[in-house]
């Protein structure tokens, strides 16, 4: 079988563990090159490790906070030179706090659309920078770009703030970016998956939505299980079967799109 990604070169944020992790694993067993941006460099340095022994492919680490401009132009011109290319971004990285709205802190709000909006927008802005130098391919045009969203950039939540406003947002910056750089070959698309309630983020949220729901953490993730049609939470692997689609010549001619990946809890 063709790999639909082969010499492809990719920088995936927020690879360390969870969506990344397994965003980074996918594309690289599709033929890619990856670049794992994180907070976390030790861990992406050992995830790195991992993905090139059991793939074959180049695979790289870097430390880089994606709220900090310098620091992200700095990591993909270092991924660039050190995957010899650059042609595929995933903006991955993201956090949640919960709080009832009366009592949300500013420095709360200030780090989830840090990380989720402007990461992005840094992330989206030095990716097209760099893509702009390639030449134009069939299919795959000079790069693509997806953007991890959620469900709740489609749809508002109890005590959820800060993360639904960066999601919504996201979506925007998505079609925004979509049309600037059509005509130069670039596609922008978003996934947005519904409850990956096997990631550190699910568990964590599971923790802080236990006070508003007065559950457990367990019966909170049961709750949101039962929500969802299909009757299961979105696996790593569904959002990554997503991502590889999208960045793939399949998907040539969409741009601007939020691929919901939520198991029917989300239609529209």
């Amino acid at each position: 079988m063709a790999l639909r990604l082969e010499n492809r070169k990719a920088a995936v944020t927020g690879a360390a563990q969870g969506i990344g992790l397994g965003i980074s694993q996918a594309l690289a067993r599709e033929g890619a090159d990856v670049a794992l941006l994180d907070i976390n460099a030790t861990a992406a340095a050992e995830a790195a490790a991992e993905i090139a022994a059991n793939t074959g492919r180049r695979a790289v680490a870097l430390g880089v906070d994606v709220t900090d401009e310098d620091a992200v132009a700095a990591a993909f011109g270092q991924a660039k030179d050190a995957l010899g290319g650059f042609d595929l971004l995933v903006s991955n990285a993201g956090v949640l706090r919960s709080h009832y709205l009366p009592d949300f802190p500013k420095k709360d709000w200030d780090f989830v659309v840090g990380v989720n909006l402007t990461g992005a927008f840094l992330c989206l802005k030095h990716a097209a920078r760099l893509m702009l130098d390639n030449g134009p391919r069939e299919g795959t045009g000079r790069g693509t770009a997806a953007v991890i969203a959620s469900r709740s950039a489609k749809r508002g939540g109890l005590w959820n703030h800060a993360y639904c406003a960066s999601k919504f947002g996201a979506l925007g910056l998505v079609q925004c970016a979509a049309l600037d750089l059509a005509p130069h070959g670039i596609r922008v698309n978003a996934v947005c998956p519904g409850n990956a309630l096997d990631t550190p983020l699910w568990k964590d949220l599971a923790v802080q939505y236990s006070k508003k729901y007065g559950k457990s953490p367990g019966e909170v993730m049961e709750m949101y299980r039962k929500r969802v049609p299909l009757g299961r939470g979105c696996d790593v692997a569904d959002i990554a079967h997503a991502v590889i689609f999208l960045s793939s010549a399949d998907a040539s001619y969409m741009t601007g799109q939020a691929l919901n990946v939520t198991g029917g809890e989300v239609m529209d």
